[in-house]
Formats: C-alpha cells, sequence, structure tokens
C-alpha cells in the first residue's frame, strides 16, 4: 500500500486515498500474514489497487462479505461463531441495499453460512433482537474488524495452503472493487523521472 501510495502521487502511506481504504486494510493483512515468498506475488497487484475507491457502502458489505465467506468454512472452531456473527451482520447491511449485485451475494452468504450450521445457529441466536446495524458504525469498525479477524481465521486454519488462499482472497477482493468502480484517474508520479520497478522497490524494504 505504501508503493500504492507513492504510484498515485500521494504523500508516503500504507493508507493511501487512491484505494478503498477497506481493500487497503485487506491488502495490509493479506500482506502481514503470508510467508515472504506469498508476500512477493503481490507486488504485480500493486498498480492494480490504484484508482479502486469509492464511496458506496456496496463496496464495504461486498468486501466484508467475500473475506468473511472466505474464511468461515475452513476457520478454526473457535473462530467460526465470531465469523458468523461478522457474516450475518454484513448480511443485515446488505438486506438494506438496493445495488444489482447484492442479490447475488446475498445468495452466496446463505450457501456459505449452510456449511456451517452450528454457528450460524448459534450467530442467529446471538444477534436475536439486537438493534438495527448502523450503517456508519459498520463502516468504520464492524468491517476492519470483521476483515481482519477472516484474514487471521484463514491464516489459521488447518490447511496445506492458507497463504495461497489469503493471496487469492486479495486478488477476489480487487476485482470485486473493480467491478463495483469507475478507476479514479491516477496522476503518474516520478522521483527524478525515474520510476523504479516494484519489485526492486520491495526487495530494497
Amino acid at each position: 500500500m505504501e508503493f500504492a501510495s507513492y504510484l498515485a502521487g500521494e504523500r508516503w502511506s500504507d493508507h493511501p486515498e487512491c484505494t478503498h481504504p477497506l481493500l487497503a486494510g485487506i491488502a495490509r493483512t493479506v500482506n502481514d500474514l503470508v510467508d515472504s515468498e506469498h508476500r512477493a506475488t503481490l507486488v504485480p497487484l500493486i498498480p492494480d489497487v490504484v484508482g479502486l475507491t469509492g464511496d458506496d457502502l456496496v463496496i464495504d458489505v461486498t468486501l466484508t462479505a467475500r473475506c468473511a465467506m472466505a474464511a468461515l468454512p475452513v476457520a478454526p472452531m473457535d473462530y467460526q461463531r465470531a465469523l458468523a456473527v461478522g457474516l450475518l451482520t454484513t448480511d443485515r447491511v446488505a438486506a438494506t441495499l438496493l445495488d444489482p449485485s447484492i442479490p447475488a451475494l446475498r445468495r452466496d452468504i446463505a450457501e456459505v453460512m449452510e456449511l456451517v450450521p452450528d454457528a450460524a445457529s448459534w450467530a442467529v441466536q446471538f444477534t436475536d433482537g439486537t438493534a438495527e446495524v448502523n450503517p456508519r458504525l459498520f463502516r468504520r469498525v464492524s468491517a476492519p474488524r470483521i476483515v481482519a479477524f477472516s484474514g487471521r481465521g484463514i491464516a489459521s486454519a488447518v490447511l496445506m495452503d492458507p497463504d495461497e488462499r489469503l493471496v487469492a482472497l486479495l486478488r477476489r477482493c480487487i476485482a470485486d472493487t473493480r467491478a463495483l468502480v469507475q478507476p479514479a484517474p491516477v496522476q503518474e508520479a516520478r522521483r527524478d523521472g525515474v520510476l523504479p520497478a516494484p519489485s526492486s522497490m520491495m526487495s530494497a524494504r
């Protein structure tokens, strides 16, 4: 994300304005959890996140759901209840949105919840009677927490390929975001007239 800020001509930051905050959070989470070999495969994705941003809550809901759906079926049991609550909460927010992509997303959520009936049942009982989800609170607090917990759930799963799943999740989230927004114009940034290759930049860190 720091190099994305550089490509966009922004100040050096891992929270660049050129990328949707939640997508940037997913990228940071994946970067922090995978090993060095898989971290190197993230380098070609840096330009892909530049210009992918927007204010529509559909983006936050879609990315949060995507992360929780990826984690819930494979995460350890002590993660599943919390992830099921997070996914159920995300679905409740999705139900208030009118974007054409929402019906398919909600069907995907329902299918994933069916894979973990015990956790799903517990989540329904846990959230029964709770107040309506505040969209602003969901965006600022719930969504980032669900995303971070999803990443840890995948990383903690008893799988042969947790790192590959995390990288694949980031790729999917980039594709989801691209489908929902029109990439904003990005001013090409060059330092002393030369823009170093991402691989050389990463190897220098």
